[in-house]
Formats: C-alpha cells, sequence, structure tokens
C-alpha cells in the first residue's frame, strides 16, 4: 500500500550527506553552515575550529564522572563508539537536534585497525580477519547511525583516489571517501548525497561537486544542484518551509 506521496517528502529534512575532502581543506568548519541546532561526535579531535562558532553546534562528550565529560578516546575507538550508538539519548538525538554529525569516519577506520593490531598476536600487525570484519563492523555501524529517526546525518571523511577500469580497457582515477574499497559502495550507496569538498587556489573560496563523473565521485538525490558554494551546501529545496527544532 502507498501511504506517502513524493511530493509530500520533504527533502531538507532526514537526509544522509557525506562530505569529503583533503585534510585541511575545511570539513569541520563547514558543519557552521548547517540548519538548526546540530550534534558533532568528534573523531578526530578537531571540533576545536567550531567551539566558538556557534551556540547551536554541540560536541557528544562522553561520562567520565564530571560535568564536562570527555573526549572520543581514539586508543579505544570500539569501545566508545558502542556507547555512543547504544547511548539513549542518541537514539532520540531527532528530538533536541536538527542535524547529527559524524566528524570523522577515515580517521575511525585507521584507529579502529590500529586497535586491533594491539589486539592480535604480536600486538602490533593486523591479521588477516581484521579486514572481512572491519568490512561487516562499519557496515552495522554505518546503518546503525542511518537509522536514527527524525534527524539530517552528515558524515565526514578524508579524500583519496581509487582506480577504475572501463569496458574498453581504459584505466582512470576517481577521488572518493577515504575508506576501505571493500566498504566504500555500501557507504556511498546509502547517502542521499555525497560531495567533494574543494578550494579555489585563486580566490581562496571554498565549494562542493555535487554531480559525479569519472575523475569525482557525488551524487544529489535531492535537487538539481550540481555544484554548490560551501554556505550553500545545505539549502535543500528553499522553497519549502524551514523549521527547527
Amino acid at each position: 500500500m502507498i501511504t506517502q506521496s513524493a511530493m509530500n517528502v520533504h527533502k531538507n529534512k532526514d537526509w544522509k550527506m557525506i562530505l569529503y575532502a583533503k585534510a585541511g581543506q575545511g570539513k569541520t568548519s563547514s558543519i557552521k553552515y548547517l540548519k538548526g541546532k546540530t550534534l558533532v561526535l568528534d573523531l578526530d579531535n578537531s571540533f576545536k575550529v567550531l567551539e566558538e562558532t556557534s551556540e547551536n553546534i554541540q560536541q557528544y562528550r562522553f561520562d567520565d564522572g564530571t560535568k564536562e565529560g570527555r573526549d572520543f578516546d581514539r586508543s579505544h575507538p570500539i569501545e566508545d563508539l558502542n556507547t555512543f550508538l547504544s547511548d539513549k539519548d542518541v537514539q532520540a538525538a531527532g528530538k533536541d537536534f536538527d542535524n547529527l554529525v559524524i566528524d570523522n569516519v577515515s580517521s575511525l577506520e585507521k584507529d579502529w585497525f590500529v586497535e586491533m593490531g594491539r589486539k592480535s598476536h604480536n600486538g602490533i600487525s593486523n591479521e588477516i580477519q581484521d579486514y572481512s570484519q572491519w568490512m561487516n563492523y562499519f557496515a552495522r555501524i554505518i546503518t546503525t547511525i542511518y537509522m536514527i529517526p527524525d534527524i539530517n546525518i552528515l558524515i565526514t571523511a578524508w579524500e583519496k583516489t581509487i582506480d577504475n577500469e572501463l569496458e574498453s580497457g581504459q584505466t582512470f582515477s576517481q577521488y572518493a571517501p577515504d575508506i576501505r574499497d571493500k566498504s566504500l559502495n555500501g557507504f556511498l550507496g546509502l547517502a542521499d548525497v555525497v560531495a567533494r569538498l574543494m578550494v579555489n587556489p585563486k580566490t581562496d573560496t571554498r565549494g562542493v561537486i555535487l554531480e559525479g563523473n569519472n575523475t569525482i565521485y557525488a551524487k544529489n538525490r535531492l535537487d538539481e544542484r550540481t555544484s554548490a558554494p560551501i554556505e550553500e551546501l545545505f539549502n535543500f529545496n528553499n522553497n519549502e518551509k524551514e523549521g527547527t527544532k
């Protein structure tokens, strides 16, 4: 039974986006352009660039028995991420926040493999099963995050290049989020928008690519834009009435 017309879907609400770029290009700073109240899980200790940006941006802090709490523990990423995802307040974050940001999953991947290496036989090197375990683990956590209701979700990542081959045999390099290849397709497929952030060296302004090609992975299911200044990235369907919680 069809219960909802596509005409009634508010595309500026409850979207899922991946924003990726080279380190230092301004992924974290871009969070300040989100509309409404934003909760940030800081996975790479970048939140300090946002600390005095807006009262509407709040960092998720882990309970350490003090009022302030503590940052994400990069030496124990599995434990802290499980704590975050099992937090009842996080699962109900849509009641108090408009946006949830996971910043950044490339850093999480690297920290995860370091932690698994410490648990290996020699205490350093990763074992063969770690790679398949990461693929399954990453798929579960992304699905769990995307299932949090009534909230926009932005996930950031670093950038890498991947080698692709056409049926003709021609090969080309493509920019994409920096996640292991076997996890990448599922990660990209679940998002409504995949945007590559770039800096114009002539003007020092930032913008995003929203339409992909053979050299850049990008997509935009929410409106007709193929690119945008970073300040306007989150302005989906401006003709719709915007609201905040």
